[in-house]
């Protein structure tokens, strides 16, 4: 894709992730990103490690680029793109918004209706090649455009599909469970320190077994309750842990948090 252009309107720890992610995969050089945000001088220190253009306001990202990444909170997401809106349904331009919350019914409120536009929600481990990009299956792509965006992320991401109406909660799913993730390999590597393991090694056992069983689930389809029982042996060490889990209603806990979420 040595002539495309990506450009980031809002420049935080997700689009950075995703900026990251698209130029270690060979998707993208560093030069082909710009971005624009709130604070220049900051920008121009988060744009520099990847050779990426800091840009002065979304107008000229919106010029520049032939993806447009709306990467901003969400009530700052219409006062950034409605002034533009003529810059952004440019034909040979796309909008792929990450915006949490924001759907294609959304942006239609105030984006002509030629706009190319595809709302979405990422995960921080985009930034290593391993994220999930929850997708909004309505968007005004044509086809190359979605032949595009798939090309952009399909190496660096899961590209989950889901109807407007699952969005949010796809969004919950995969853009908070990282930060559950994390607590999960904390509370594990404290256990393996309490018991005398080095922390950096408990760390890294923790960590890569979340990534492993993850990939085993994603490779084999197994259903997690039968990848579980497959690791516990009748009056072995794991159920003695699991029952111990469910005496603290740890999945119980684990859905009250998606729920606080969602509320």
């Amino acid at each position: 894709m040595s002539s495309l252009t990506v450009g980031f309107i809002g420049y935080g720890n997700m689009a950075q992730a995703i900026a990251q992610g698209l130029v270690d995969a060979g998707v993208v050089r560093g030069n082909q990103i710009v971005a624009c945000a709130g604070h220049f001088e900051k920008l121009q220190e988060s744009t520099k490690s990847l050779g990426a253009r800091a840009l002065h306001s979304a107008a000229e990202v919106a010029v520049a680029a032939d993806v447009v990444i709306v990467a901003v909170k969400p009530y700052l997401v219409e006062k950034l793109c409605k002034p533009i809106a003529s810059e952004l349904a440019n034909d040979s331009t796309f909008v792929v918004s990450i915006a949490a919350g924001f759907t294609l019914e959304r942006f239609a409120a105030f984006l002509p209706e030629q706009a190319h536009v595809v709302c979405t929600i990422p995960n921080t481990p985009i930034a290593v090649g391993q994220g999930v990009l929850v997708t909004e299956s309505s968007d005004t792509l044509t086809d190359e455009q979605r032949e595009l965006f798939h090309a952009l992320f399909h190496d660096i991401a899961l590209i989950e599909t889901v109807e407007s109406s699952q969005l949010s909660i796809g969004g919950t799913i995969a853009g908070c469970g990282p930060a559950y993730a994390a607590m999960f390999i904390e509370a594990l590597a404290d256990a393996g320190v309490k018991h005398g393991l080095p922390r950096a090694s408990a760390y890294r056992l923790a960590a890569k077994m979340v990534q492993g069983t993850g990939a085993l689930n994603i490779a084999s389809g197994t259903i997690p309750a039968a990848m579980k029982d497959a690791v516990c042996s009748p009056g072995g060490t794991t159920i003695k842990g699991v029952a111990e889990l469910e005496r603290h209603a740890f999945r119980g806990a684990v859905i009250d948090a998606i729920d606080a979420v969602e509320a």
